[in-house]
């Protein structure tokens, strides 16, 4: 049976009307002024335009067309699998199988082209082997510690984490697609470390 007009609009607005959870869903990272805990729905907006100012600082083959959708579309799945801060504890084969889960829930909600079409790309995204994955994946990884920067510490200081577990699990993903943003931000994050007090 074909799909009518009014069914496709009605998947489209199910799917729509299912995003807006991404609203409700907790990060681990503060916003700059370090007031409260920005919602994954602001970290994709926020790396959307991140990927716009830095297009820049992309490698050669990168796709910011295709970087964007990748950004706004990357984390729907916590709507179902929460986020899992990245200095968190938490079981790393677990989180793909319930992001993968996510997935097929919620790009199942639109019309068959959409469903593969967008699943094609948050894949890449999750795949990270592409130039524009891999510098998508980069902007994920820069832009928390820039705000971490900016708050005076965010997550950081509430994880208790040390320059070298930045460098061990931010480090090497942001340098991969973005490398000269990894030397700006490990000069500053070697600023920030030097300044605080010893404990």
């Amino acid at each position: 049976m074909a799909e009518t007009p009014l069914a496709r609009l009605e998947s489209q607005i199910a799917f729509l009307n299912e995003a807006d959870k991404l609203k409700a869903i907790v990060r681990g990272t503060k916003l700059c002024d370090d007031h409260r805990y920005e919602n994954s729905a602001e970290h994709s907006w926020h790396l959307t335009l991140y990927a716009l100012v830095l297009r820049d600082h992309a490698e050669p083959g990168v796709d910011i067309d295709l970087v964007i959708k990748m950004l706004i579309l990357h984390d729907l799945v916590e709507i179902d699998a929460g986020d899992n801060p990245i200095f968190g504890d938490h079981d790393t084969a677990q989180m793909e199988a319930l992001e993968k889960a996510a997935a097929d829930r919620i790009f199942g909600l639109l019309p068959n082209d959409l469903r593969d079409e967008l699943r094609a790309i948050w894949e890449e995204f999750e795949a990270a082997e592409t130039p524009s994955a891999r510098f998508a994946k980069s902007l994920d990884r820069f832009q928390p510690p820039m705000q971490n920067l900016q708050s005076g510490g965010g997550s950081w200081t509430d994880f208790e984490v040390t320059e070298e577990q930045i460098h061990a699990r931010v480090g090497s993903k942001i340098a991969i697609g973005a490398p000269t943003l990894w030397d700006y931000a490990r000069a500053r994050i070697a600023e920030f470390f030097a300044s605080r007090p010893s404990v």
